[in-house]
């Protein structure tokens, strides 16, 4: 089973987009995810900086700024 989580930060419109997409894909196919204020920790923060959101699966950088749909299906579906 995957874990995916969504690097954000506050007042991101595309972090909220991506967190909508990310919560109905894995609703449909009953993944665990979370969201993770990059803001919070200074090491967050310079890691993924301007990039948010970021999307990880299984602690791994699977993509940034947009979900895009069917390659995230594709790598959950491994």
């Amino acid at each position: 089973m995957h874990e995916v989580t969504v690097m954000t930060r506050e007042g991101c419109h595309s972090c909220a987009d991506a967190i909508s997409d990310v919560r109905r894909i894995c609703a449909e196919l009953d993944v665990s995810w979370s969201a993770q204020d990059v803001d919070t920790d200074p090491e967050l923060r310079a890691e993924y900086g301007d990039r948010v959101p970021v999307i990880l699966i299984d602690g791994v950088e699977h993509g940034y700024w947009k979900v895009e749909e069917d390659r995230f299906r594709r790598a959950l579906a491994r």
